[in-house]
Formats: C-alpha cells, sequence, structure tokens
C-alpha cells in the first residue's frame, strides 16, 4: 500500500512538474532572448510611465500581460528572465492574484451566467488598486 502510494506520487510530481515546465521554460527562453534585442527596451519604453503608477519598470508590463492573458505560470518564467526586486515581484504578484488568466476565468463566469463585463472590470479595479497601494507602501518603507 506504501509503496503504491509513493509510486503514484512520484508519477504525478513528474506530470506536474512537465506540464508546469511546458509553460515555464519556453516563456523564460523566449523572454531571455528577447533581452537581447531592441523590442523589450522599447516595450519597456513605452509603458515605463503607466508602470511607475505601481512603482514597478516597464519591463513588467510584459509579465501582466502573460499572466492575464496565458496563466501565472507563463508570468512566473518571465519573472525570472526578468531581473526584478522583491517588491516588485510582490507588486506584481498581489495585481495577478485578482487578475490572472482573464481568457479562460471569463469564459468559466460567463458559463456560469455571471456579467462578463463586471467579472472584467472588478477583476482589473482590484488589481489596479492593490498594485498602486502596494506599490505605494513599498515606495515608503
Amino acid at each position: 500500500m506504501l509503496i503504491n502510494s509513493i509510486k503514484e506520487g512520484i508519477k504525478k510530481g513528474v506530470e506536474t512538474t512537465w506540464m508546469l515546465a511546458k509553460v515555464i521554460v519556453p516563456v523564460y527562453f523566449i523572454i531571455t532572448f528577447l533581452q537581447y534585442t531592441p523590442l523589450i527596451n522599447w516595450i519597456a519604453e513605452i509603458f515605463k510611465p503607466i508602470m511607475a503608477v505601481f512603482n514597478l519598470p516597464g519591463e513588467a508590463a510584459i509579465i501582466l500581460v502573460l499572466g492575464n492573458i496565458l496563466n501565472l505560470y507563463a508570468a512566473i518564467g518571465g519573472i525570472n528572465a526578468i531581473q526584478l526586486t522583491p517588491l516588485e515581484v510582490t507588486i506584481i504578484a498581489m495585481m495577478l492574484s485578482f487578475s490572472h488568466s482573464l481568457l479562460v476565468e471569463t469564459a468559466v463566469s460567463k458559463k456560469l451566467g455571471i456579467s462578463v463585463t463586471k467579472v472584467i472590470l472588478i477583476r482589473i479595479s482590484l488589481a489596479i488598486v492593490s498594485g498602486v497601494i502596494v506599490g505605494r507602501l513599498g515606495a515608503i518603507i
């Protein structure tokens, strides 16, 4: 019984690791590759004023887009590829805790009969408000 549980646990662990690696590793390599091109700097400069509201660098916009459009694992891959401070990672994590995987979770909300517009507005509003609060508190501390 114990041996079967251990075998099943190892099997599930390997499956989960493989599932996560299929998302995190490619995103990490793509973002790392893009850092050697002018594209990351261009994106960072465009979004620098908006991200400054949250006390984040312009590159953080890429992480927020990955987390909101794809999923949290894609955002984690991006976070690992871009040099961010612990405060910046905390701000992004707080924001994405409210607004991650918008496409999938909004589709689920629609199936449940909940207003898609309300769901998106509430989740994005909470992400923005939490990002501003944590970003400002972090700047003070």
